[in-house]
């Protein structure tokens, strides 16, 4: 019984101190800010008919849409074609700072209002990865996914070490500045009734909740005289970041999952012949040789068929498993990656690369992100000196800790 209750308090105690997958949240936050940027790069010569106000799927259809389904969009707040031009930029700055990591916290919450502004409306531009990019751009809001690898990691180590030398000189001001803008937008999109009331408020709710734990946030850690305000904040954001992380893994399962049982219910795949037919719709032919290479041989059109079935059924039940999790996480996204080319369905792979990133482990991350660092540092060096990978911590800089969790160990 004490055994149980001291892994308990362990569990608790882990969930609680600290934000759980930090170079898995990072490389998620990259993963789906990339593949949207991309996306809306390569298709900004053609976002007028994608999502302009003179679209196939017209200003009055979408608003119809929207008013009976109630998903949020600002492209619906006006028909103006400068107020499309304007969403429509954001959403590439958003992803871009994203990214980056500039300010993850606001750039999330514009990173989600981009996604959902341009796919709630027109909703029938997208091949799947689009509904993948949906749900995961607002998971992203509750999570922490700026811990490393972000201009505000960089930040943070920088005042870590400004404080240990007695050099800092106080926080900066970039985050207030952007919370008060936000503030007055929001404020101006709500006077003007833009943001529709819904179940417990809808979108008036989140949005004005979210701005009010900001500034909850702002405040606690700049105007508390004790440190157990910012402690306990430090805790309940942990805790809804590890939620987050949780249910991105879930969904994920979930995909999967769905996608093999309802695969092993058609005819086709029971067959195996279910990839034959794709490789000759001119649609999904970007290689026609390349395609016709593939199915000319019939036994491997009827190994990835199969394989397809098997991993996608088998992958939720190996998590717990970290070799075979591991192996059939290098399946899935070389699977992926031969879709992008075969399928000519790149920003789908992309964005279930993205999503399978989350189970990446530990080890695996920090050994890719030390020799992104030294090959940054050999193409860019800084007065002749090559950037380091993970460096070892100075004195009275705290190290950074290790972070493991199911699915996320080496």
């Amino acid at each position: 019984m004490n055994r149980f209750a001291a892994t308990v308090s362990r569990g608790i105690a882990r969930v609680t101190e600290s934000a759980l997958g930090p170079y898995q949240s990072a490389v998620i936050r990259i993963g789906f800010a990339a593949t949207w940027l991309l996306f809306l790069l390569r298709e900004y010569p053609h976002r007028q008919e994608m999502y302009g106000p003179d679209g196939p799927w017209s200003w009055d259809l979408a608003q119809q849409l929207v008013a009976s389904n109630h998903a949020f969009t600002a492209l619906m707040w006006s028909d103006s074609q400068v107020w499309f031009e304007i969403v429509y930029v954001l959403a590439v700055v958003s992803a871009a700072l994203l990214l980056v990591g500039w300010r993850t916290r606001a750039m999330s919450v514009l990173f989600m209002i981009g996604v959902l502004s341009l796919q709630n409306r027109s909703v029938f531009m997208g091949d799947g990865g689009d509904n993948v990019l949906h749900l995961m751009s607002i998971y992203l809001v509750f999570t922490r996914c700026g811990q490393v690898w972000s201009v505000d990691a960089r930040r943070e180590r920088r005042a870590r070490e400004a404080r240990a030398r007695g050099e800092w000189t106080g926080p900066g001001r970039g985050g207030p500045f952007l919370w008060g803008v936000f503030g007055v937008l929001l404020a101006a999109a709500t006077g003007a009734g833009r943001i529709e009331w819904g179940f417990l408020g809808g979108w008036f709710t989140f949005f004005w909740g979210l701005w009010a734990v900001h500034a909850l946030w702002w405040t606690v850690g700049r105007a508390a005289r004790t440190a157990k305000p910012r402690i306990l904040l430090d805790v309940v954001a942990n805790l809804v970041h590890n939620a987050a992380l949780m249910i991105i893994m879930a969904e994920a399962c979930l995909i999967y999952a769905t996608a093999g049982w309802y695969k092993i219910q058609g005819s086709r795949w029971q067959d195996g012949t279910a990839v034959y037919y794709p490789l000759h719709l001119e649609s999904f032919s970007p290689w026609p040789a390349l395609s016709d290479l593939l199915s000319a041989h019939g036994t491997i059109v009827m190994l990835v068929t199969y394989g397809t079935v098997a991993v996608q059924v088998a992958f939720p039940f190996t998590l717990f498993n970290r070799r075979v999790k591991n192996v059939l996480l290098a399946v899935m996204i070389t699977e992926h990656a031969m879709i992008a080319v075969v399928l000519g369905l790149p920003f789908f792979s992309l964005a279930m690369i993205a999503a399978d990133a989350v189970f990446l482990p530990t080890s695996f991350l920090r050994r890719l992100g030390g020799g992104v660092a030294r090959a940054r540092g050999r193409l860019f060096p800084a007065g002749g000196r090559t950037v380091p990978g993970p460096r070892a911590p100075r004195a009275g800089v705290p190290e950074e800790p290790e972070h493991t969790h199911v699915g996320f160990t080496a």
